[in-house]
């Protein structure tokens, strides 16, 4: 058996890595990362795209600029156990991963975003929940009649943290909310209020406030193509498990 490391007095073999990644649950990101590093392994950056990332890296970890003396990156590099080239290779990494995920979902983010419009539409909702469908039919007909204001009748009445903002909740995406709050909030108007409804134990009273529809902006193109590629990511990860347990 052949030994790769000694910590105290435990002297680990070659065929216990495995086991012991295992159990330290880091099998996960051992094979993240060679499944990232087998899609990055043909990719090239320019020359002014290479040294900003490694400008960047040192700027990250605080490390000496560019401006220090050789001698002051260097003993920073012996500091953190790191040779220049480890360092470039850090650095290169996310930048060339960048260059993957464009490359393999960029021209599928379009028909992607139409796919997930509408669990990526925002809305402002105001919310009561109560378990007492008496004080529930209450405090909704004094809403409708203009008695008193919802933002009064959720501080007094509603059972859940929403109490302390008035009732008010938002802006979150609609995939944020329970499914038949989302669903109930994809079909209302701003202004709309729900008579109450019955949610497992709770009478629930909805008022759509805002609706900010989704817009394929670079933001949102950059977390969809971060979506995609954690998708085909997690299918690569469970193949390789599947053939080792075959």
């Amino acid at each position: 058996m052949t030994e790769i490391l000694q910590v105290g007095n435990q002297v680990i073999q070659a065929n216990e890595v495995f086991s012991l990644l295992r159990r330290y649950q880091l099998m996960p990101q051992f094979l993240r990362g060679l499944i990232i590093d087998q899609a990055t392994a043909g990719l090239t950056c320019t020359p002014s795209e290479r040294q900003a990332a490694i400008e960047r890296f040192y700027q990250q970890h605080r490390a000496p600029d560019g401006n220090a003396s050789p001698e002051d990156r260097s003993a920073w590099l012996k500091s953190q156990g790191l040779t220049s080239e480890q360092v470039e290779e850090l650095a290169l990494r996310p930048v060339l991963l960048e260059q993957f995920k464009t490359a393999t979902w960029g021209s599928k983010v379009e028909a992607y975003f139409m796919s997930r419009k509408s669990r990526l539409d925002r809305v402002v909702y105001s919310l009561i929940r109560t378990k007492d469908f008496g004080i529930a039919q209450e405090v909704y007909f004094r809403i409708k009649e203009g008695e008193q204001s919802f933002n009064e009748l959720a501080q007094q009445y509603s059972q859940g943290p929403e109490a302390h903002t008035g009732g008010v909740i938002g802006p979150v995406s609609l995939s944020t909310p329970h499914p038949a709050i989302a669903r109930i909030l994809s079909l209302s108007q701003p202004g709309q209020l729900w008579a109450p409804t019955r949610l497992e134990e709770w009478f629930l009273i909805l008022r759509l406030e805002k609706f900010f529809p989704a817009q394929l902006d670079e933001s949102t193109r950059h977390q969809l193509i971060n979506e995609l590629f954690e998708i085909w990511l997690r299918e690569q990860i469970q193949k390789i498990q599947i053939s080792q347990t075959s």
